[in-house]
């Protein structure tokens, strides 16, 4: 299975669609490449195509899942990721790949590199940052989510903010006080977008309260 491949199943499946090929077929197209060897991952990724980036991080994805992969394949999948992360340059890309690629593999071990992407440059390793945590969430663990929300709470990048929102949201669902707590000590400076996005569950009442907090 090679990058050229994948391109030539694409682009084949493409002329069935006007306007575009839907994600779905991309992602399952990638799931049946999981077995690409990660040379030819990052080769696809590589490519100016959106389509073709977003189907090699698709495959990385498909390769974390995967309870075959074992925890050393694991961890070159996640270096794959974290080497070739110029190319993964939009929000899409993070939220497909990064949960079981990045949380997944530093599930039970040192968050360093976590907390590292958190103060990158770069808006999209930031984003990582904080979406990988979704893993940790499922496992009931929301520690990280919020103190990795603390270092980007104020963050001018939109894809950001967003992201910053919707994770402690959903750590919120496991812990409401926890999200209080950092709305209460937040919520009159952080991004307005990112508020509206952490309070989206709650009632209407509890959404009016921390809106007036908002300036």
């Amino acid at each position: 299975m090679t990058a050229q491949d994948f391109k030539d199943s694409l682009e084949i499946i493409g002329q069935q669609y006007v306007g575009g090929i839907p994600k779905k077929e991309l992602f399952s197209l990638a799931k049946e490449f999981q077995n690409m060897s990660l040379e030819e991952v990052a080769a696809l990724l590589r490519s100016e195509n959106d389509d073709h980036r977003l189907g090699a991080v698709s495959i990385l994805d498909w390769k974390a899942r995967n309870k075959k992969t074992t925890l050393e394949e694991k961890q070159h999948v996640y270096k794959a990721y974290l080497d070739n992360h110029q190319y993964i340059d939009n929000w899409g890309m993070v939220d497909r790949a990064a949960p079981y690629v990045v949380g997944g593999y530093l599930f039970g071990k040192d968050k360093t590199p976590l907390y590292d992407l958190a103060k990158s440059q770069n808006p999209m390793e930031r984003r990582t940052a904080i979406v990988s945590t979704y893993y940790f969430i499922r496992k009931n663990e929301i520690d990280d989510t919020f103190k990795i929300a603390e270092i980007l709470v104020n963050d001018k990048e939109h894809f950001v903010q967003t992201a910053v929102g919707s994770w402690i949201r959903e750590a919120g669902k496991r812990d409401e006080e926890r999200l209080k707590l950092f709305l209460d000590k937040h919520a009159a400076t952080m991004p307005r977008v990112t508020l509206r996005f952490a309070i989206e569950k709650f009632n209407a009442e509890l959404r009016k309260y921390y809106l007036g907090l908002a300036k």
